[in-house]
Parts: C-alpha cells; sequence; structure tokens
C-alpha cells in the first residue's frame, strides 16, 4: 500500500469517526419516544425519567388553571388508562376538554411533567361539531 492511499485511508476513518461521533451526540439530545398514554400506564415505572412524546385526549372537565398564573393540571386518557399532567406555559387555542393532544416531557411517580412549548393540540376537523357556546366562545377552564 503506497503512502498516499495510507493517508487517505486514515483520513477517511477519522472523518467517518467523528462524524458518527457527532451524529449519535446529536440525536440522543433530542430524542424522545413517542407513546400513547395506555402503552405507558400499563406499567409506569418503566418509563419514569425517560423523555416521552405521550399521545392521548384531554379528559373533559379536568383542566384546571391556578389563578393569575400560567400552571395548568389536566388529565390526558386513552383506552381507559390516564394520567395526571402539569404544565406551566401558554397552551394553544385548540388546547380544551376532550381535545387530541401529544405532550413533551417526562414520566414521573406523581404523574408527567410537561416540558416548556411541550403541548401541542390537535385541529378539530371542519367537519367535527361545534364545542363552543352560543356566543362562539370556548368555555375557560376552571381555576384551582
Amino acid at each position: 500500500m503506497s503512502h498516499k492511499a495510507a493517508k487517505i485511508g486514515l483520513t477517511s476513518v477519522v472523518l467517518l469517526t467523528a462524524f458518527l461521533g457527532l451524529l449519535m451526540t446529536t440525536l440522543s439530545e433530542g430524542t424522545a419516544y413517542y407513546k400513547h398514554v395506555d402503552e405507558v400506564m400499563v406499567q409506569p415505572a418503566e418509563w419514569y425519567g425517560k423523555k416521552l412524546q405521550l399521545h392521548g385526549h384531554v379528559v373533559d372537565g379536568s383542566i384546571l388553571r391556578k389563578r393569575d398564573s400560567l400552571d395548568y393540571r389536566f388529565q390526558i386518557h386513552a383506552n381507559g388508562q390516564v394520567v395526571n399532567a402539569t404544565y406551566k406555559g401558554i397552551v394553544p387555542d385548540t388546547f380544551k376538554d376532550g381535545s387530541e393532544v401529544v405532550v413533551k416531557g417526562m414520566l414521573t411517580p406523581q404523574g408527567f411533567e410537561v416540558e416548556p412549548n411541550g403541548v401541542m393540540a390537535k385541529c378539530p376537523s371542519k367537519y367535527e361539531a361545534s364545542k363552543t357556546g352560543p356566543t362562539g366562545s370556548a368555555v375557560a377552564p376552571r381555576s384551582y
């Protein structure tokens, strides 16, 4: 093997190793499991401390907002399983009772702690019946 081929081979190995290392560290920071509430709540202890994107529907009447703050407590359900969630921040306009949501955060023994900007509510279909009052405004969450 010539000296030039050895240099090219060594350079290729170093660059490939650096690229793979960068790829692995970048992906590990931003990755999260995407699970449904019923998948996680069957054995919740297995999921404690792991980054999750949790999918389900908001339990009707469960949205509570702490007076004069942006602290929310609510429940998410799927197929008979329910998880309590806490969130601090601004929620999307589509976040309402019964809405389909995906929340990002971490499961703890106390419930699901949603990270900042971690609430994504699905836009209702234009074919669904309106869930607003007679004035066209949505019902505000209760305070706790």
